[in-house]
């Protein structure tokens, strides 16, 4: 009973206003009351805090500053290996597995468009038919800055306006294509690994979506698609970035969903719905085609 209160509390909520007053307080500088909701907050959600680069409270000014905060130098080891690709991010696994007839799987029983999801890009989509998804989801507790899964050169970036649904378990499991429909920031990279896709969700009062090429993507909310495109690498300006690097933020946070091309990688056996996930862990490992054998020389009798 009450989850479906919840449920349609979430279709009825003013949600667009939510945000963007979850977003002005979020940036107020209150002083004593800020660090007093930052404590609450942190004490509620159980945030470790010895893993910030830095764990007292007060120095942070506003909510915002508490939440984006970096973690102290080696607190997320990045796994090595040119063939291994490391997590994105501090969460949960959601869903991860195939992309099958252009579907991804959400929740109990509901897929949504990969079409649908990269904004109606037909041939964007194209290029990851019959492919790998991974969703994972950040909770309030963890920490919310996203990171490469392996090194990459930023192709193109798609803001997407939509709702913003919540995108906890409860909504994932209740709301059709949730992740098709929330508004979204899609960064597209080549990579050795054949094209990767970077999704970063919004929902409910997630005041900014981040990148750190662009700085602040969203707010503002105009309510168009908008589309950047970059150098290819090697040209001047390209946007190249390493495996464990940052490259996005959630100011309140939300979901991550990457996409890989078909035969290009396999997901770590241990990842599974409802698996916590650490950023720089394992994530997946490519899928190189083996090397010919080497041919035997051959002779030729001549008589």
């Amino acid at each position: 009973m009450l989850d479906s209160i919840k449920i349609k509390l979430q279709y009825l909520l003013p949600k667009q206003g939510l945000t963007r007053l979850a977003g002005w307080g979020a940036e107020k500088r209150a002083a004593t009351l800020t660090h007093w909701v930052i404590k609450a907050f942190a004490r509620f959600y159980s945030v470790d805090m010895k893993e910030a680069q830095n764990p007292d409270i007060k120095s942070y000014a506003t909510f915002n500053e508490f939440f984006v905060r970096p973690l102290r130098d080696g607190a997320r080891p990045v796994v090595s290996g040119l063939d291994m690709l490391c997590l994105p991010a501090d969460g949960a696994v959601s869903q991860l597995g195939a992309i099958t007839d252009g579907k991804l799987f959400q929740a109990k029983g509901h897929f949504y468009s990969l079409e649908a999801l990269l904004a109606g890009n037909y041939q964007l989509a194209e290029q990851f038919k019959d492919g790998q998804f991974a969703t994972i989801y950040l909770a309030p507790r963890d920490y919310h800055r996203v990171h490469m899964p392996c090194d990459g050169v930023l192709r193109e970036m798609i803001y997407v306006p939509g709702d913003l649904f919540s995108v906890n378990p409860l909504t994932a499991a209740n709301v059709p294509n949730l992740f098709a429909r929330n508004e979204r920031v899609i960064s597209v990279f080549d990579t050795e690994f054949g094209p990767m896709v970077q999704i970063l969700v919004g929902a409910t009062i997630v005041g900014s979506i981040e990148t750190v090429w662009a700085g602040c993507v969203t707010p503002p909310r105009e309510g168009i698609i908008k589309r950047w495109t970059y150098p290819a690498a090697g040209e001047e300006g390209a946007i190249a970035l390493e495996k464990g690097q940052e490259m996005g933020r959630f100011k309140l946070g939300s979901t991550v969903i990457n996409l890989f091309a078909a035969g290009q990688v396999r997901f770590m056996p241990q990842l599974n719905n409802g698996t916590v996930t650490r950023m720089g862990e394992p994530f997946a490992e490519a899928l190189r085609a083996p090397a010919a054998a080497p041919q035997e020389p051959t002779t030729t009798d001549f008589v």
